[in-house]
């Protein structure tokens, strides 16, 4: 065993960073299954990344998203159209989802800008990270053409890897589109049969 010493706290701070240490430990070992827990992305993008400077995550998405579609637009070879718009269902208007891009009528892009442990995990791994899954779905719910929706994320902090997308296609959702459809329905019923009592009107 060796014993690093330092003279000061940030330097002892700075000398924990990709590191495994007792406090981390647990964010690191599964005591059940085999999956990676958030720990390990979290060491990996320490390696990595580039620290991230404190930008308030929603205003470094907004930020982000339209070098994400530039180079969704580019990587992919698409021509997106990225106009401020809102789908609406045809089976309630308060269904709806407001797509980061479009290409055509049966395609779809939602960007993605996250903090660099989820970027990569989210590469590492190919699948979305499960709090934007329904926001996935409601693109086929609300749109009963889209066939494709692309999935992009990006994370200029990682030079080597900034930039990937997900395919998820409708064929592959079907089951839970008509689903979280129906569920969406009587939720919504509920709610306006709530409104009605309590406002009269």
């Amino acid at each position: 065993m060796k014993i690093l010493k330092f003279n000061d706290r940030q330097s002892w701070l700075d000398s924990r960073i990709g590191k495994i240490t007792g406090t981390r430990l647990k964010d690191l070992i599964s005591l059940r299954g085999t999956g990676r827990k958030k720990g390990f992305y979290e060491l990996i993008a320490e390696r990595v990344a580039l620290p991230a400077d404190g930008e308030n995550p929603m205003d470094r998405g907004s930020r982000l998203q339209e070098e994400a579609l530039a180079r969704f637009a580019k990587d992919a070879g698409k021509k997106v159209d990225t106009s401020f718009v809102m789908w609406v269902s045809d089976d309630n208007e308060s269904i709806a989802i407001t797509p980061d891009g479009v290409v055509g009528k049966t395609e779809a892009i939602e960007t993605k800008c996250l903090n660099s442990v989820s970027h990569i995990e989210a590469w590492l791994t190919q699948k979305m990270p499960s709090e934007y899954q329904f926001q996935a779905l409601q693109y086929f719910i609300v749109n009963p053409q889209l066939k494709t929706l692309y999935f992009a994320f990006y994370d200029p902090r990682i030079p080597h890897k900034d930039f990937f997308y997900l395919i998820i296609n409708r064929k592959d959702v079907e089951e839970d589109i008509e689903k979280y459809k129906q569920e969406q329905l009587e939720i919504l019923a509920e709610i306006e049969k709530i409104t009605l009592e309590l406002t009269g009107f």
